[in-house]
């Protein structure tokens, strides 16, 4: 299996250096990851150091909270499609969720979705540490409606990451025709194939390096 290929290696913490990200540029190119994940800060960084590789640019969109409003998260994407990204993973308004506001959840997700336009693949990132069973599968029908490519288990910066339950519930959700990403606290390469095993096509870790050097 080409674990490599499925990797989102990922560096969002507030303090990244350019040095740092130049870094995680090569190590991506080296193992022909699918994507580094990067702040939008750095997207224009890894889009010309990444113009003659296969690697594609993702970065975060209202990231990490999700309560910007749908118009500035349709900005950031813009910007970010601009400055190069290939993929976005945008974070859901987590609290118009929590009080079933469905219409502005697939909203929010849906203006994302048409700011991108085709030029870049959507990830909704759902938050699954702060969510019940019933409203991950209800975000996850939402964002299928919506015209997102992927779900996503986790920014990484909440309770905790991606659990092989919630990827599996996501799993079901959503059927085959559209994409799992599981991301936060993945850090070995037998945590990455229970995620891929439970119905995972991609996966968000910034443990990149030492997965592949198992």
């Amino acid at each position: 299996m080409n674990i490599a290929g499925m990797i989102d290696h990922t560096l969002l913490k507030a303090d990244a250096t350019k040095r740092e990200i130049l870094k995680l540029i090569g190590e991506a190119k080296k193992y022909n990851f699918a994507s580094v994940c990067v702040n939008p800060t750095w997207v224009k960084l890894a889009s010309e150091n990444l113009a003659e590789s296969k690697v594609k640019v993702c970065t975060v969109i209202g990231f990490p909270l999700g309560s910007n409003t749908t118009e500035t998260k349709v900005f950031e994407a813009k910007d970010a499609i601009k400055n190069g990204a290939q993929e976005i993973d945008m974070v859901i308004n987590i609290g118009e969720l929590k009080d079933k506001n469905y219409a502005y959840v697939e909203n929010d997700i849906k203006s994302v979705a048409k700011a991108a336009n085709g030029k870049a693949i959507v990830k909704v990132i759902i938050e699954t540490c702060l969510l019940s069973d019933d409203e991950e599968i209800k975000v996850c029908r939402i964002s299928k409606k919506a015209g997102a490519d992927f779900v996503k288990t986790s920014t990484g910066f909440s309770t905790y990451g991606a659990k092989v339950n919630d990827v599996r519930l996501m799993r079901e959700a959503v059927g085959n025709d559209m994409g799992v990403k599981a991301s936060g606290g993945i850090h070995t390469r037998k945590e990455a194939l229970d995620m891929i095993e439970a119905g995972a096509n991609r996966i968000g870790t910034s443990a990149g390096m030492s997965i592949m050097s198992e």
